[in-house]
C-alpha cells in the first residue's frame, strides 16, 4: 500500500488536535477505525525514524522485534492494531481530548452516566451544543484554559474525530471510542446488534408486566439470553459489569425502551 508524504507532526515535540486528527487520518489509510496490517508498519518505521531524526533501514533484523515491544507497550487490548485512544498515548499531544476524557470516565459506568447527563434532550445522539457543553465542563475540571474560539474548535475537531457517519452528532457506538479500551464494554456488542424490529420484539418479551421499562433482574435475562443468541460466552462478573453500566442511563433502576435501544440496535433510535 502506497501512503501519501509522511506528516511533518511526527517529529514535533507537541500536537494539536487538529495534527493528531491529521495523522490518525493519514494512517488509518482504509478509515476503519484502526491502524494495522501494513499501516501500522508504515506508522512505526516512520515514528521511528522521526524520532531519531533518521532513516530506519526497512532490511533491519530487529524491525519485527522492536515492533513486537512497541506493540506489548501500547496495544492495550492485545488485538495487534492501534486504536485511537492508544495512538493518543504514543503521540506527545498538546490538547490531548482523549486523555482528558480518560480522567473525566474512566470505567464504562462513568461514560454512561456521562452520556446521559449531556443527552440532554434524551435523543439518542449528542448534539454539537451538547458537546460543546461536554468539552466545557471536561475541560474546566482539568483546568486546561480555553476562550469560546477555542471550544468551537475543539468540538468540531471531536466531531471530525468520531462523527463517522457526518451528520454532525455523535451516537453511543461513536462517543464510545473516547472510552479507554480496557474499559470499553460497548465493543462486545459490536457486529451483534439488533435491528429496531428485533429490538421491539424482544423488549415486549422482557417486559412482563407491560410496565414500559426494563428493570435490573429483567436486564440480566434479558442480556444472558442476548450474548447465547450471538454465540458469545458471557460469565457472570461480565454480566454484572455489563448491567451496572446500561443501568446509568435511567432512572430509579427503571430502563425505558429507547435508553435500552441507544446500546443494542444498529439503526438511530427511531421507536416505532
Amino acid at each position: 500500500m502506497a501512503l501519501k508524504q509522511q506528516p511533518l507532526y511526527l517529529h514535533l515535540a507537541e500536537l494539536t488536535a487538529s495534527q493528531f486528527l491529521d495523522i490518525w487520518k493519514h494512517y488509518d489509510s482504509d478509515g476503519n477505525g484502526y491502524i494495522e496490517g501494513k499501516e501500522l508498519e508504515n506508522f512505526f518505521r516512520e515514528l521511528e525514524a522521526a524520532r531519531r531524526g533518521a532513516g530506519v533501514d526497512a532490511s533491519n533484523v530487529n524491525f519485527g522485534e522492536k515492533l513486537k515491544e512497541f506493540m506489548q507497550k501500547y496495544d492495550k487490548n492485545a488485538d495487534g492494531r492501534i486504536e485511537m485512544a492508544e495512538l493518543a498515548q504514543i503521540l506527545p499531544t498538546e490538547e490531548n481530548f482523549l486523555l482528558c476524557f480518560r480522567q473525566h470516565a474512566g470505567s464504562s459506568i462513568e461514560f454512561m452516566e456521562a452520556w446521559r447527563k449531556y443527552d440532554t434532550d434524551r435523543s439518542g445522539y449528542i448534539e454539537a451544543n451538547e458537546l460543546k457543553g461536554f468539552l466545557s465542563d471536561l475541560l474546566k475540571k482539568a483546568n486546561r484554559p480555553f476562550d469560546e474560539k477555542k471550544l468551537h474548535e475543539y468540538t468540531q475537531t471531536i466531531l471530525r474525530m468520531f462523527d463517522l457517519n457526518g451528520d454532525g452528532k455523535l451516537c453511543l457506538s461513536e462517543m464510545s471510542r473516547l472510552l479507554p479500551v480496557q474499559e470499553n464494554f460497548l465493543l462486545k456488542f459490536q457486529g451483534m446488534k439488533l435491528s429496531s424490529d428485533e429490538f421491539n420484539s424482544i423488549f415486549s418479551f422482557y417486559d412482563k408486566d407491560g410496565s414500559g421499562y426494563i428493570d435490573e433482574n429483567e436486564l440480566d435475562a434479558l442480556l444472558k439470553d442476548f450474548f447465547e443468541k450471538n454465540k458469545k460466552d458471557v460469565d457472570i462478573q461480565s454480566l454484572t459489569g455489563y448491567r451496572q453500566s446500561i443501568m446509568s442511563l435511567c432512572d430509579g433502576g427503571r430502563l425505558y425502551r429507547k435508553e435500552l435501544e441507544i446500546v443494542l440496535c444498529n439503526d438511530s433510535p427511531s421507536l416505532k
